[in-house]
């Protein structure tokens, strides 16, 4: 063993790992301050820390076998000694840098890999009505807010509330000062268009830091499939921001508030004039709206929750001796 680390130090082995290290840890800190500015993936810098832990053991043999002189480089001369002690050192040499790449790597590749987990925070903006019938906003809103329940059930999302948002419907405003506003790296917005029975619903993830599309889809259904809409936009954001969803949010998701379409419109345009709540005028047509929704569908367990909960504010705001 001693003889192994006079050769060593004879071969200056030292002083090149002591370099190799200090160099290697100078790209790795450049590397992570560089690559996230340069909207780099995650597996580049993880690529630059491999080749530099693989080429710590050939920076140990190559210093064992030249050595640089004055003539430029030449090959180490070698001591008398034994071929079998000449062999056993090298294979020496070459597992301690293994080693030491090994356990460097140990370290060093999961900080790394954790450090940039994706932002699961997002903001579902007020979708834009493309419909020729401008009167149809009320259905964008409510895909909107149905897309953004959906996604509340998610229990690995961070997903920020509605009345949040809301001060963003109809507003121009850059992607990044809106992420910046709400604190969330991910921003949803979306249009819909509705001609008769028939839905488009077009939708853009965008990555508030960077302001660049992650995901976009477009969905054609009838009116319908509405609800079919919802879950597999959900599904998708969820996939696409590597959110973890359990069988019962899956579920939950999945799960129709109601079969009738027409009962589904007369819901949705009642929840929006219900957000008018200084309104009494549109607080009585919601009333209204979501008395047709019941009637066309009693099962409609939504409907019946919030036409109570609109009943119960009637009653004791508005008129006291209503029943």
């Amino acid at each position: 063993m001693n003889g192994f680390f006079e050769e060593v130090k004879r071969r200056k082995v030292y002083r090149v790992a002591a370099a190799y290290i200090i160099a290697a840890g100078g790209i790795i800190q450049l590397a992570s301050a560089a690559f996230p500015a340069w909207e780099l993936p995650n597996w580049a810098l993880r690529l630059v820390i491999v080749l530099l832990l693989v080429g710590f053991p050939i920076a140990l043999i190559l210093a064992w076998a030249f050595d640089v002189t004055p003539q430029g480089i030449r090959a180490t001369p070698s001591v008398t000694a034994p071929r079998t002690h000449r062999r056993r050192n090298v294979i020496m040499l070459v597992v301690t840098g293994v080693i030491v790449s090994a356990i460097a790597g140990f370290f060093l590749l999961p900080r790394i890999s954790s450090a940039r987990k994706i932002d699961k925070s997002i903001a579902v903006l007020p979708f834009e009505n493309l419909s020729d019938e401008k009167e149809n906003a009320y259905f964008a809103d409510g895909i909107q807010d149905d897309v953004l329940t959906n996604l509340s059930k998610i229990g690995d999302l961070k997903v920020i509330s509605r009345t949040s948002v809301m001060q963003y419907k109809g507003a121009a405003k850059n992607v990044r000062e809106i992420g910046k506003a709400l604190g969330v790296s991910n921003i949803l917005e979306g249009s819909v268009r509705r001609s008769g029975n028939k839905v488009r619903v077009n939708v853009q993830l965008i990555d508030a830091t960077s302001d660049k599309h992650t995901w976009a889809n477009d969905y054609d259904r009838d009116l319908t499939d509405v609800f079919a809409i919802q879950s597999d936009l959900a599904h998708e954001i969820a996939n696409a921001l590597q959110a973890k969803l359990s069988d019962t949010e899956k579920a939950l998701m999945e799960r129709k508030p109601t079969e009738n379409g027409e009962a589904y419109l007369a819901f949705v345009q009642a929840h929006d004039l219900q957000c008018a709540v200084e309104d009494l005028g549109k607080l009585k047509q919601s009333e209204q709206l979501y008395a047709r929704a019941i009637e066309l569908d009693p099962k409609f367990a939504l409907a019946l929750a919030r036409y109570s909960q609109l009943e119960s504010w009637f009653s004791h705001t508005v008129d006291p001796t209503r029943e």
